[in-house]
Formats: structure tokens, sequence, C-alpha cells
């Protein structure tokens, strides 16, 4: 004892943070352990899990060479109700997992009113309102139908979408093109400035880029995304690098299919002009890979995350398509002018597929001037990447984080270290308004919650029981 306290003495904390800030108070030296309690899952159902822990280990294994030898690539585009499977008039798809017009947030009512507007199925918000409430419309999420939808994510039969193949295992996924950011129809608007330009991308945007997408043959997305992380972007929130990869691929395409000059010319100062067109890439991108690792037996890897704006859903490679769900979380965020954390919706979207997929706040440590937007420090965008290594089943051989000396991203999300180590998924999000019609207020990063990982870790255990 008298050569312990005759030393210099060093803390390593275990306990609350608060403790350590005493002792950082007075200049001594101290670490502080980030350990987190487990979720309260079912005991006899981790149970069951650790009895079959080889069994799953190996699925996982097997699941996550399936998403990591995926090769999507953009190959076409079409009219949503001609390529996507099952889509019909009267559906509209959404965002996140199944809910109906009862449930619905502002955004998506939005969303929803808007579509109808589009589809020539109402002429008024108030007719639409009225229509979607009536039974008439069926709703389905878009990751039933092989698509992927940022934010209220709702696709009506006449929009184009992208086609992308995963040319190593031979599926599709399908994805809207992205209209930009604010007063757009995927955060709830439906004004008739958002009408006109969803018929202009129909219209004008469409037709040219399906016309220089053609003459390329296809566009190899996996590269795009790789090239993109060593730029500085995550690929979710921040896809700068990644639309401009893909503007010098298909800026040329245009030039050479587009007969009137100045139509090319538009759709190129569209594209310049929105940072963000390429997410609608990298969703079905990640979803087509996803996809692929469907159907593992014992496997407890999620390849899906998805939010509704009311409920975050979780879906698992080894549990045939099964929802697992619990209450949306509001992001923490930063808000544009005049708008405050009480005017944002819950969490909304299906873009967390790019988190599930390596990239997006598990690939954060990428992108560091991300995070002052979602106001962070770098540091802080280091630490997420590095925590999601602690709960996902392999590191990426494509995607790379330069700053982790190319170290592959964290993929593969393992919902049974989610709930042993109280771990839980980082995501980087927008922030729509909670009420319909006005649009985006800002952008921010969360946890996902809790229950769906721990109702998925025990419905995994249900079956292999």
């Amino acid at each position: 004892m008298s050569s312990l306290f005759g030393a210099e003495l060093k803390t390593v904390n275990i306990g609350l943070a608060s403790f350590k800030e005493t002792l950082d108070a007075v200049k001594a030296p101290a670490v502080q352990v980030a350990w987190k309690p487990p979720i309260d899952a079912d005991p006899k159902a981790m149970a069951v899990l650790r009895s079959r822990k080889a069994e799953i280990a190996a699925a996982n294994q097997k699941a996550a060479a399936i998403l990591l030898s995926a090769q999507p690539a953009l190959v076409g585009m079409g009219i949503a109700g001609e390529v996507i499977p099952g889509m019909k008039k009267n559906l509209l798809l959404h965002a996140g997992p199944p809910i109906g017009w009862d449930r619905m947030c502002g955004p998506m009512r939005g969303a929803v009113m808007g579509a109808l507007l589009y589809e020539g199925l109402a002429k008024t918000h108030r007719e639409a309102e009225a229509l979607a409430a009536s039974g008439q419309i069926e709703f389905a999420p878009c990751h039933e139908h092989q698509a992927v939808g940022p934010m209220a994510g709702v696709v009506s039969a006449s929009m184009p979408v992208f086609i992308v193949k995963d040319e190593e295992h031979g599926n599709f996924a399908y994805c809207t093109q992205n209209e930009g950011l604010g007063k757009v129809l995927r955060y709830g608007a439906y004004s008739e400035d958002v009408i006109e330009r969803l018929r202009w991308m129909e219209k004008t945007l469409y037709p040219t880029l399906k016309a220089a997408i053609e003459k390329l043959g296809r566009i190899d997305l996996k590269n795009i995304i790789a090239q993109a992380l060593h730029m500085g972007d995550e690929v979710h929130n921040r896809n700068r690098a990644a639309t401009s990869l893909f503007y010098r691929l298909i800026a040329p395409a245009v030039a050479r299919t587009t007969p009137d000059g100045e139509t090319a010319a538009k759709v190129l100062e569209f594209i310049h002009g929105n940072d963000h067109f390429f997410l609608n890439l990298s969703m079905p991108a990640s979803k087509a890979a996803l996809d692929a690792a469907r159907g593992v037996p014992s496997s407890s890897m999620a390849v899906v995350m998805a939010r509704n704006g009311t409920d975050f859903g979780v879906q698992l490679s080894g549990t045939d398509g099964e929802w697992f769900t619990g209450p949306a979380p509001v992001p923490d965020a930063l808000f544009f002018p005049g708008f405050t954390k009480e005017d944002a919706n819950p969490d909304i979207g299906d873009s967390a597929i790019t988190e599930t997929g390596g990239l997006g706040g598990f690939a954060i440590a990428a992108s560091p001037a991300i995070v002052q937007f979602v106001g962070g420090t770098p540091e802080d965008a280091l630490n997420y990447t590095l925590q999601m290594y602690e709960i996902t089943a392999a590191e990426n051989t494509v995607y790379q984080v330069p700053f982790l000396n190319f170290r592959g991203t964290p993929t593969g999300i393992d919902v049974i270290k989610v709930v042993e180590k109280g771990i839980l998924p980082f995501i980087d999000t927008g922030v729509a308004h909670k009420q319909a019609g006005v649009g985006q207020v800002g952008a921010g990063v969360l946890s996902a919650p809790a229950e769906p990982f721990r109702k998925a870790a025990e419905g995994l255990a249900k079956r292999l029981a």
C-alpha cells in the first residue's frame, strides 16, 4: 500500500462518466471504459442463441461473404408500374416496415397525398387525403417489392426508377430519382411546385438519363462508392464526391444521346446542383447486395434497417422477411433557422440500408467534412465507426476508411452482438417536419432503438428452438 500511494495514481473508471470528469478537473490521469450493459432480452432466448453459437457464427460468415461478394451496377431505368414486381396503379410503396394510413406520420401522409396528386388520382390535397383514407389505395413497404425509398419513400406507378442489378447473384433493386433537398415529396411536401418538379423528372430527366445509361451499358456503383469513401463521402448524408463521379461518367453519354442541347444542359445542371443525387443509387446498391444475403438459415445478420416515421424495423437473413419493430426515435440534429427538435418527426426512411451495408454512419470516419453538419467533431466520427466494428460480422473488402489505414468498413450487423454488448447501430439522417407539407427542417444523427434488435434476437432464438 505504501508503494502504491507513493506512486502517481492512474485511474480506470468503469462507472459513470461523471466520476472521470471529477478526476479530469484535478488533472488526475484517468481513462473511461466504454462499456454498456446488455440489452434486456429474454434469458431463455439468449441461452438458446449461446447454445448454437458456432452454428450462428458459420451462418453469419456465409451471409457476410455473400454480401461482400455482391457487384451492384446500374443497368437501366424504367417506370415503376412496369418494372417493380407487384406494382399496380392503386398501390403506393413507402419506407420502413408495414403501416396503414391511420398510423402514418405527417410527412408520410404528405408524400402519399403528393403521389396521388402526381398520379392524377386526386385534384386537391383534400381529395387526396380522403382517397388515401378510403381503403381504395393499398400500401406496402418498398422493401417487400425489391425497392427502397429515402425519407417517406413513397413510390407510385408512374414514377421513373433506377434499375440496379447485383451482377454476382442476379437479383435486382429499384429506387426513384432524387429530387434534391428542402421542400420535396420525400420530406412530405406536396405543393404544386413539388408536383411540377416530379413531372419534369418523369418527362425530361428520366428519358435523358435512360438513353445515356443505355449508351454506357452499365455503371459500376460499387466502384464509385469505394472511390467516394476515399474522397470524403460516407455515401448517406454526404454524396458530393459520389455524385461528382457519377456526373463525370454520365455527362458525355448525355451529350451524345440528347438531341436537344438545352435539355442536356438542364439535366446536367440538375444533377450538378444536387449533391444528394447519388443517394438514390447508393441505396439500391446496398439493397441489392443485402437481398442476395437473405435466407441463410440461423444467420443473425441484419439485411434491413428501415423507418416509416412511426416504427423502426429490422429484418434478418435467417428469419425469412419477418419484421421486428419498435418506436422510431427523434434524431439529434442541427435544425434550419426557425425550427427546433419540437418540430421534428421521428426518424424516417429506407436510407439506413446504407448503414446496414457498411456505409453511412458506419463509415462516418471516412467523412470528416460531414461531422460539422451533424454537430460533431472528427474524433466523434472516428469513435462512431470504431464502435460499429464491435457489432458487425465482417470488415468490408472494398469499402475502406483511409484514416484507419484503409481498414474495411464495419459491415453486416449481428443483432446478437448488438444485444449482448448494448451497442446500437449509429445512423446519420435527414430530419422532416412532423406536419405534412412542410418538408426538411434539419439533419442529424441517432442510435437505433433497442427494441427491434431485442425482438429480432428473440425471434431468431424462437426459430432455432
